[in-house]
């Protein structure tokens, strides 16, 4: 589920898990007897959809990536976006996903698959197109099956591989009764086993650990999609593919697709200047784009979190560019992907399961979704799942478990763990020493002038510009003076005199403005955000968060880091107390999200072991449910198991899933079935550019629409 292979250290942890059984009850029940609470993805796929006998056969699409990958195997640790990519283009899937996220046999390759056996084990066959072969001419078959199967089983070391996850459940693979089926039995029952063989390598590449670690790197000699790996550059920093000639579904339309690492920032330069057909771009772009394609003297809406700002001046450079970018047009739609914040609960005052519900508690995210999407035009839709989004079978707003925004309750919590308003804080601490909860040096919260591009990499939302410094903004913010006041009769020693008075007493001067503090220390979290491209936008989001956050008390210090050490060095060392990350959405949370929500555990070497759960929270009943739902054949019952899990992952607070990220994409005009794909999976060979004079596809085009919400 990770895009990211790194390791993290070990950190000390202590989480009590404290909540009663009552508080889980309606949501573990969610949509039984009533209507699936999966319901319908809340934009769809954006992509100028056209019929094949429209399009013009041949053509070159020149498409803006953000880097030539070091791997083209997707099962190593360097592999990302652009090696996906690829490989969708390139080797065989056995499944993929449609318009609303969810697997559906590949036709390209299988007649069928399904489980047709469960006793003594399971067994699923697989029936492959009867055309299928590598583009050296053999058939795709067992040997190949097996082959990946071997190396990713995770029981021969020299494979160096990021993950085994379901093919360490299989026992063995075997040709059926003829070529074209493949038998694969499992240990264990597998209730993802549509996830396995997607892609699918041929025996070339996983047949040797050699091969498999060194041989796809830069080049796949055999492939089986539309299109095949004609040539990679890192010079040229692109990759192009060709039609494969030995493809026999229907003919790839475009004779190239040319992928190239174009920076973010440069994309809309690229776009004027006619050098790339396709790129995502940051809602600055978007907005630039959308103002040229109007007719001249038209208004246009402001496109982001700064609409209610006035505008900077268009640069003359800019104003160059304007009447070149009216040749495309801006397709939007949301992300298979979520942001959320994260609390590390390893230690310091987030390990306190109390403070964490009251951090929760404290925000406001359907005004933080608000903030983000409505001014693109997407809906504005908090995200209720850790484990899946609208549309996807296992999606169910659990939210209910930990509760909305509630002011008074987060107060009420922090009382409860001990944090008293007008407290007592011992002496400023020295340079260097560590804020309450914090790990690392101490940061002041600070912006920058310059407005930068989203660069998609931890956090998603629109560009701001000229942000006031969260410190001054604080300072003025009315919210800061207008706390609850509500007093609480739970002794706490060291509480400020008169902090228990009788009811009616009046408070001391300047209380009210009081941080909260326990044992001499301030209620300050580090709120941990890089620094590079994108931390302009990131700040929108995390200065939101910030004022909701003192409105009940809590104080955030924000720390800027580099974009290179920020996941490896804080997220997954544990070097922080708050920070914005984005995790991808899975088709199959019972494989993929588990490492994400798995209770750390030790290691022999004493470390800790937190897989991919860099919050450090975590439970066994979590875990319990987990297994359950991946050895569970019964989907209905699977599903009802994640949705379990994820209800009891709200409760313990450890990461709030605050919204979907949106996906702009400028297109050229003309080039139809590509664009913002949303949850589906893209249709390589369809796209293409228009004939002259056709049309695309009357009737609804796919654009991003709210489904009722």
């Amino acid at each position: 589920m990770s895009q990211h292979g790194v390791g993290p250290r070990a950190v000390s942890r202590s989480v009590a898990f404290l909540l009663t059984a009552g508080v889980l009850a309606v949501p573990a029940l969610a949509g039984c007897g009533s209507e699936d609470p999966a319901g319908k993805p809340l934009a769809g796929q954006d992509i100028q959809p056209a019929p094949r006998d429209r399009i013009t056969d041949g053509g070159t699409l020149r498409w803006a990536v953000d880097s030539v990958p070091d791997t083209l195997n997707t099962f190593q640790s360097d592999a990302d976006a652009t090696t996906t990519r690829v490989a969708q283009a390139v080797l065989p899937s056995m499944f993929r996903m449609n318009a609303d996220g969810r697997p559906e046999a590949n036709p390209a390759y299988l007649e069928s698959a399904k489980v047709v056996e469960t006793e003594p084990k399971q067994v699923v066959l697989y029936k492959l197109d009867q055309q299928a072969v590598w583009s050296d001419g053999r058939e795709i078959g067992a040997a190949d099956f097996a082959a990946q199967w071997r190396a990713l089983a995770g029981k021969d070391t020299a494979y160096w591989t990021a993950r085994n996850a379901g093919y360490d459940r299989i026992q063995k693979i075997e040709r059926g009764d003829n070529a074209l089926e493949v038998r694969v039995t499992f240990s264990r029952p597998y209730a993802d086993w549509r996830s396995l063989f997607s892609p699918l390598y041929p025996k070339d590449v996983m047949g040797t650990p050699d091969s498999f670690n060194d041989g796809a790197r830069k080049k796949l000699k055999v492939t089986a999609g539309p299109f095949l790996v004609k040539k990679l550059s890192r010079k040229d920093e692109q990759i192009t593919l060709t039609r494969n000639p030995r493809w026999w579904g229907r003919p790839a339309k475009l004779s190239e697709i040319v992928l190239r690492t174009v920076p973010r920032e440069k994309r809309a330069a690229e776009l004027a200047a006619g050098t790339i057909d396709l790129a995502e771009i940051a809602p600055s772009e978007a907005r630039r784009i959308t103002v040229a394609a109007r007719p001249r003297g038209s208004s246009s809406p402001v496109m982001g979190p700064e609409a209610d700002r006035k505008p900077r001046k268009a640069t003359a450079k800019h104003a160059r560019q304007q009447p070149a970018l009216r040749g495309f047009e801006v397709r939007k739609s949301l992300e298979p992907a979520f942001t959320q914040l994260a609390l590390n609960g390893a230690e310091g005052p987030l390990a306190d399961e109390r403070v964490r519900r009251a951090v929760a508690r404290a925000l406001d995210r359907k005004e933080l979704a608000k903030a983000v999407l409505k001014p693109l035009g997407l809906p504005a839709v908090p995200v209720g799942s850790h484990l899946a989004l609208s549309g996807q079978a296992a999606y169910a707003d659990n939210s209910g478990a930990l509760g909305g925004q509630d002011t008074k309750e987060a107060q009420a919590l922090l009382a409860d763990a001990g944090w008293v308003r007008g407290g007592p804080i011992k002496e400023q601490k020295k340079k260097g020493e560590k804020a309450a909860g914090a790990e690392g040096e101490k940061a002041g919260r600070s912006s920058e002038d310059e407005s930068r591009n989203d660069d998609g990499e931890y956090i998603v939302g629109a560009d701001d510009k000229d942000q006031q410094d969260g410190k001054a903004h604080r300072e003025n913010d009315p919210a800061h003076l207008a706390q609850d006041g509500k007093q609480y009769k739970q002794p706490h020693q060291g509480g400020a005199p008169g902090a228990y008075a009788p009811m009616g007493t009046a408070a001391p001067a300047g209380r009210e403005a009081a941080p909260l503090a326990k044992n001499g220390k301030p209620l300050t979290l580090r709120f941990v955000l890089p620094s590079g491209p994108g931390s302009q936008t990131l700040r929108t989001v995390a200065d939101r968060i910030s004022r909701m956050l003192e409105r009940v008390g809590i104080g955030t210090e924000i720390s800027k880091v580099s974009d290179e050490s920020y996941f490896k060095d804080h997220i997954a060392s544990g070097q922080y107390d708050l920070a914005l990350y984005s995790w991808p959405a899975s088709a199959f949370p019972a494989t993929d999200a588990r490492p994400v929500y798995a209770k750390p555990v030790p290691a022999a070497d004493g470390s800790l072991n937190v897989e991919q759960n860099y919050t450090r929270v975590g439970t066994d009943q979590v875990d319990q449910l987990f297994d359950q739902a991946v050895a569970t054949l019964d989907e209905g019952e699977s599903r009802s198991l994640i949705r379990k899990a994820d209800s009891r992952i709200w409760a313990a607070a450890g990461s709030i899933p605050l919204f979907q990220r949106p996906q702009l994409i400028a297109a050229r005009k003309n080039l139809v079935n590509t664009g913002a794909f949303g949850l589906g999976t893209p249709i390589y060979e369809d796209m293409g550019f228009l004939k002259k004079g056709a049309k695309p596809a009357s009737g609804p085009s796919g654009a991003a629409s709210p489904s009722g919400a």
